[in-house]
């Protein structure tokens, strides 16, 4: 009896309710320190950052009670959204425990957001019969630049504009408006592609699906693996490294003969290689390497 509730009490804490919880509870969390803000504001800018904040807030809601990968892509360009404006809150009238909690609760947010667990639960919602996808690392030199641009082309227009035309700066407004869009949807399709890359585990094996490392996805059938696991730290130096520097664990995927693979490369030339070895770096290689030894993969 005590087992079967610890597992249900771990299923609830790595399945998609932290994030569900965490983002249901942000109106009782930032709604005094939003509102006190706002309220410093004309008539017309308080409304329309409330009709702002709620309209995210639902359909952030609605797409987190619906598992997908589409729902992480939204969850994660609005939580740091949430924590740039409880920021905003809390510096906008003296310091208070109203804006202390809309900090937290938008930081824990985010935090729950960006879990790995939740990742791995919502590309999981958009998975084909049986198959089980296993997120990959987003590649450091991204994160040190292009994806908070991204991020914030995403966010600043359809913000910004609403606001500054409510703010009767209608020349201006107009300017960010227009041109925000395009950027935001450009960014939307950017950090969307991020979401999704993956490892799939399928019946046959395991398939590799990285747009930004692979020009087309890679089925490794379950016969041509020799060992999934851990890498050793001389293996980038006969491997075909597809990590590109992602922080955390790599995992070595070596082969019992030469599969064929079009890595991209910097000039955009299509190359086929053979390769027997190659290294990727999942965001969770525990979960990986357990699910993969179920599915009878050699794993070591």
């Amino acid at each position: 009896m005590r087992v079967g509730k610890s597992q249900r009490i771990m299923r609830v804490l790595t399945g998609p309710w932290p994030a569900r919880a965490t983002w249901a509870l942000l109106p009782l969390l930032m709604g005094p320190a939003l509102g006190d803000a706002l309220g410093d504001h004309s008539l017309a800018v308080a409304r329309t950052g409330a009709v702002l904040a709620w309209g995210t807030w639902v359909g952030v809601l609605v797409a987190v009670l619906l598992p997908r990968t589409v729902s992480l892509t939204a969850l994660r360009i609005a939580a740091p959204a949430a924590l740039v404006a409880a920021n905003w809150a809390a510096l906008a009238d003296d310091p208070d425990l109203a804006g202390a909690v809309a900090v937290a609760g938008a930081a824990i947010a985010v935090v729950a957001a960006f879990s790995p667990m939740t990742g791995e639960v919502f590309v999981n919602g958009s998975a084909y019969g049986d198959e089980v996808r296993l997120p990959l690392r987003v590649p450091t030199a991204l994160v040190l630049g292009p994806i908070p641009l991204a991020w914030l082309a995403t966010v600043a227009g359809p913000i910004a504009g609403p606001l500054l035309l409510a703010a009767e700066q209608w020349i201006v407004g107009g300017l960010v408006l227009v041109a925000g869009l395009p950027l935001a949807a450009a960014g939307v399709r950017a950090l969307h592609g991020l979401a999704r890359r993956w490892v799939v585990l399928v019946p046959a094996g395991l398939v590799l699906h990285d747009p930004h490392s692979l020009v087309e996805a890679v089925l490794f059938p379950r016969s041509s693996i020799h060992r999934l696991g851990p890498a050793a730290a001389e293996a980038a130096d006969s491997a075909l490294d597809l990590t590109q520097r992602a922080l955390g664990l790599a995992l070595e995927l070596d082969l019992a003969e030469p599969v064929l693979v079009a890595p991209r490369r910097p000039d955009k030339v299509v190359r086929v290689e053979s390769v027997e070895r190659l290294l990727f770096t999942p965001t969770r290689p525990g979960s990986l390497l357990s699910q993969a030894a179920a599915r009878r993969i050699p794993v070591g």
